[in-house]
């Protein structure tokens, strides 16, 4: 595979941004496996965003000849008071995230949070000096990263600590790449910021869309709202855990206006996940409302829809049924006890 080809595996959707491009190239040049990391809180039931889209993403990397790490941020839990912030719960949760992982990304290789810091006796001292570059109003501008506002009046110390600890875990894995969601911009922006300060190694930041949730958004013609699909709202999106009636049922229900492309869930999931993974998805459908269709190309796909030329009902009906096809192997062969179930919906 030649470079063209990688860095092409790597923008593919649901990549939205690379900074920079011209960087990855020059990687590739000087490096056949350079190391990557993507980071998860273990934050809850996992979803077609939070583990198949991601890990679809990660799998580009992979083929790219990438040496792809996910990194279960437990310590990050903790702080951010995920899961009730009770230790044992987030311990339990992280080995249900590596076995949903390792089931979607056999080739990455997993790493506690916890693991790293017990291992790694500078980690401590380099997080101090890091600190030493950060002000308290820049810090504050990044706890988005964590899904809190920068203006909370009402905040403990420790979720202060998060920013420059997901920092100093980009400089202790020894990264070329950073890859993360559109929400953990921000601290990638301070790492290539602050990194060349300290003379350690600036990573290249890769970001994906987020998928969007199933219901409406606040403003459905609005490109910029993002409604993402959340783990705190079974009616937003697609769980693995659901069942096939579940996963058709959701779809069916989920908002999905005619002719209206913008922020149009289907349309996302249709983009990012199934034609991720399918050379074509086949939309079947009577002859009188225009027999079956055949899409390999994404754009046909968005421009009939949005010329009417494909109906809603058919669309959520081939989603669900593409959407079954890829979460019912994962939850089949993903254990999650009855137990533990209970904790983390007792956490919400």
């Amino acid at each position: 595979m030649d470079i063209t080809e990688k860095v092409d595996l790597i923008e593919r959707p649901p990549t939205e941004e690379v900074v920079t491009h011209e960087e990855l190239i020059e990687l590739f040049k000087t490096n056949s496996s350079p190391k990557h990391y993507i980071g998860l809180e273990i934050s809850g039931f996992l979803h077609l965003g939070s583990l198949i889209s991601t890990g679809f993403k990660i799998n580009d990397f992979v083929k790219a000849g990438v040496n792809c790490t996910i990194f279960l941020a437990d310590w990050h839990t903790m702080i951010n008071d995920k899961l009730g912030g009770d230790w044992d719960t987030i311990t339990n949760v992280s080995r249900y995230y590596a076995d949903a992982f390792k089931l979607v990304c056999p080739d990455a290789k997993i790493v506690l949070g916890s693991d790293l810091y017990d291992s790694r006796k500078e980690y401590w001292k380099e997080f101090m000096k890091f600190t030493k570059h950060m002000s308290l109003k820049r810090t504050m501008r990044t706890l988005t990263i964590m899904g809190r506002s920068e203006d909370e009046s009402k905040i403990d110390l420790a979720k202060l600590l998060y920013p420059p600890m997901q920092a100093v875990d980009i400089h202790s894995l020894d990264l070329d790449i950073v890859h993360a969601g559109m929400d953990q911009r921000k601290i990638h922006m301070l790492v290539r910021e602050i990194f060349p300060k300290m003379n350690w190694k600036v990573p290249i930041a890769v970001h994906h869309k987020l998928l969007p949730g199933l219901s409406k958004p606040a403003d459905a013609n609005d490109s910029q709202v993002l409604g993402k699909m959340s783990k705190s709202d079974p009616n937003s999106g697609i769980f693995i855990h659901n069942t096939d009636d579940e996963i058709r049922s959701k779809i069916k229900k989920a908002w999905c206006e005619e002719g209206n492309i913008e922020n149009n869930p289907l349309l996302e999931i249709s983009k990012n996940v199934i034609l991720h993974e399918f050379k074509e998805m086949k939309v079947e459908r009577p002859e009188k409302f225009g027999g079956n269709v055949d899409y390999t190309d994404y754009n046909m796909l968005e421009s009939d829809f949005a010329e009417k030329k494909l109906h809603p009902t058919d669309l959520k009906q081939t989603v669900g049924n593409y959407l079954v096809k890829v979460v019912s192997p994962i939850r089949d062969n993903l254990n999650l006890s009855d137990e533990l179930f209970e904790a983390i919906k007792k956490s919400y």
